[in-house]
């Protein structure tokens, strides 16, 4: 009995999430912080799942890069974020959320005989922009979006640390597989 009520729930959950359209999928883009020196590539991967006509949920994790400081803070994270998606149009969403952002800090110089120790953080940031999801075919889809991220790092042990500013602005694309 319990095999024959896992079995139909699983064929009901599924078929509920085909109904609702959950992808899987990769995503690469171009992120560039406002105080960093230059902007870099980032990739990860993404589920979305549209829960009805107008409302959807995301989830992503990336990897990005930067560097401040002529080059001797180096900053690498790794940001898991969850988004709530509204599609005003079929093909056009908003997007809102969080992240969470796995930190690594190196530094990469030395302030008369005192260099600093490298650093692993963990911060909170929240998003917002938008974007538009394309059907490629019947069970694809192509993403392209821009977001806004504001994250607050502490580079404790840089002079002039709370100078910089690293909130920054992702354009990135993906393609989400139907399951």
């Amino acid at each position: 009995m319990k095999k024959l009520f896992v079995i139909v729930f699983m064929i009901g959950f599924t078929a509920t999430l085909n109904a609702q359209g959950l992808g899987i999928g990769p995503v690469l883009g171009y992120q560039k912080a406002q105080d960093a020196e230059e902007g870099s590539l980032l990739g990860g991967g993404a589920v979305r799942m549209k829960l009805n006509q107008t409302f959807g949920i995301e989830g992503a994790i990336l990897y990005r890069s930067e560097e401040y400081a002529d080059g001797n803070v180096k900053v690498t994270n790794y940001p898991v974020m969850v988004s709530g998606l509204v599609y005003p149009l079929p093909l056009v969403y908003a997007a809102v959320g969080a992240g969470w952002y796995n930190t690594k800090i190196e530094y990469d110089y030395k302030v008369g005989l005192f260099e600093p120790d490298d650093e692993t953080s963990q911060e909170f940031g929240w998003h917002f922009g938008g974007g538009i999801e394309l059907p490629v075919g019947k069970n694809l889809k192509l993403t392209g979006d821009i977001r806004y991220v504001f994250i607050d790092y502490d580079f404790e042990q840089t002079p002039t640390s709370d100078k910089i500013d690293n909130d920054f602005f992702v354009i990135d694309v993906g393609l989400l597989f139907g399951l």
